[in-house]
């Protein structure tokens, strides 16, 4: 943590840590405090398995006319080179999906993609009406040389897919190979030599659901934002890229752009890149989180807010910002190791302190696709876990629980065989995500429970043993 100031937005930190290069530690779905402690982790088994966008939405139950809070990720492989190489970099390999789990970190659903489509890693919405918009992605076999590209080459196609969640079908998709020409692209398709010969004129990356029905994607290797109706599947507008319908005011422009938003009003946000037509490239700006207004009547872009990183970054790829509750903005920097949080009020360009709420940065090469600062309560359906061991003729038993949000303290229970367990410490608050209670009392046999707010039960342990045969100490359960 390089800054903490007062007046964050409340609720924890949600990332995906993975690496392009050596991750440290391991990759999965990570909730954290504000001080960097883990509040519940989800590993993977490899590190050549991803999870991106993991984040809290609401689930709503068409059938049964309910409303819940869950968590929501993809999980899958991205291909990252040298490991995979038969598709652009930062394309889904084949085998994903997008997982739905409940407050108990229970899975309630898995939603997988049509057409022969591959889930997509950059975007799984959530809707009110009981369904999941989402990415997905499929090479399609094309000849490329009137792109400058193979003969026997291949488009990575984007569509938007839609399916109900209570039936799993379909119910809308949305190709951008049939409504937007790829000749526009900023990549050229000469660049497939190092990609199995798929070219990525596109690079859609985010999805927003408008409250008139249209819907906003952003395609990254346009450079471009696109406002589509799903009744017609036309395209009303495209902000930047080369068939613009929008001017740009000073600050407005972006590049290889991520994660675009509605805002209230005429206002949209976006992640803006700024960087680079890898690999080779050069950045055309400096990376920062953007609020625009739209100026439909005189079809100009302003820039109205700005939100930059001190020390100044340049991120190849990803990245988010997130509207927070109280105002301000949390910005997911990407293919840089940073998450931070900003008083509304932004900043500019060289100035990337003024504002600043909240910084981190993530250990190693690691990085998130995006980051957020979401409101969640976690009851696990697993019960707490114990350990124990002997330190200088005293015991010390640690206490932890995956994921409980509502734990502030724990109770100590010892005895002399499990059967015959009693309360040795009545309350030690808790002390990070595993927390070191010392006892005199030498057991062999302990035992935790998770206290709330009230010193109400949550949960309980099994019982552990402590054993220090040979100078080592085992902790066996029972």
């Amino acid at each position: 943590m390089t800054t903490q100031r007062p007046g964050t937005a409340p609720g924890q930190i949600f990332v995906a840590p993975y690496s392009m290069g050596t991750v440290v530690g391991q990759t999965g779905s990570l909730i954290a405090d504000n001080s960097g402690d883990p509040v519940w982790f989800r590993p993977l088994s490899s590190t050549n398995l991803q999870n991106t966008d993991l984040r809290v939405q609401t689930y709503y139950n068409s059938r049964m006319g309910t409303a819940q809070p869950v968590l929501t990720w993809w999980q899958g492989s991205i291909a990252i080179p040298p490991t995979y190489t038969n598709l652009p970099a930062g394309a889904p390999e084949p085998g994903g999906c997008y997982y739905i789990y409940d407050t108990h970190y229970r899975l309630l659903k898995t939603v997988f993609a049509y057409h022969g489509f591959s889930p997509d890693e950059h975007e799984f919405l959530l809707t009110r009406r009981g369904t999941a918009l989402f990415i997905a992605s499929k090479a399609e076999p094309m000849d490329l040389s009137g792109y400058g590209g193979p003969r026997n080459g291949a488009i990575l196609d984007s569509e938007v897919q839609e399916v109900d969640l209570a039936t799993g079908k379909l119910v809308f998709s949305w190709d951008m190979l049939q409504h937007v020409n790829p000749a526009d692209s900023e990549v050229s398709a000469s660049d497939t030599a190092s990609s199995g010969g798929v070219w990525d004129p596109y690079h859609m990356n985010s999805i927003d659901e408008g409250t008139g029905g249209q819907l906003l994607i952003s395609a990254r290797n346009m450079w471009a934002v696109y406002d589509f109706t799903k009744s017609t599947g036309k395209i009303r507008w495209q902000l930047g890229g080369k068939k613009s319908d929008f001017t740009f005011g000073r600050n407005a422009d972006f590049y290889w752009q991520h994660d675009a938003r509605f805002r209230p009003g005429n206002q949209i946000s976006m992640f803006d890149d700024g960087c680079c037509n890898q690999p080779n490239g050069t950045p055309e700006q400096q990376s920062h989180g953007l609020i625009l207004n739209l100026d439909f009547h005189n079809r100009n872009a302003t820039a109205v807010k700005t939100y930059y990183h001190e020390p100044p970054l340049y991120s190849p790829s990803q990245g988010s910002t997130q509207a927070l509750s109280n105002g301000d903005e949390f910005i997911g920097w990407g293919q840089k190791p940073y998450y931070s949080e900003y008083a509304g009020a932004g900043n500019s360009e060289n100035k990337g302190l003024s504002s600043l709420l909240y910084d981190a940065k993530m250990p190693g090469s690691n990085i998130s696709y995006r980051a957020f600062r979401n409101e969640w309560v976690g009851d696990p359906y697993y019960p707490p876990n114990a350990a124990a061991r002997a330190s200088g003729g005293h015991s010390i038993v640690y206490a932890s629980w995956n994921g409980s949000t509502r734990t502030t303290a724990w109770q100590v229970l010892a005895g002399p065989d499990p059967g015959s367990l009693s309360v040795v410490v009545g309350h030690a608050g808790r002390a990070g995500f595993e927390t070191a209670v010392p006892t005199n009392d030498r057991g062999p046999y302990f035992q935790v429970r998770a206290l709330d707010a009230t010193g109400k039960t949550l949960g309980t342990s099994t019982v552990v043993k402590l054993d220090n045969r040979d100078g080592r100490t085992v902790c066996r359960r029972h």
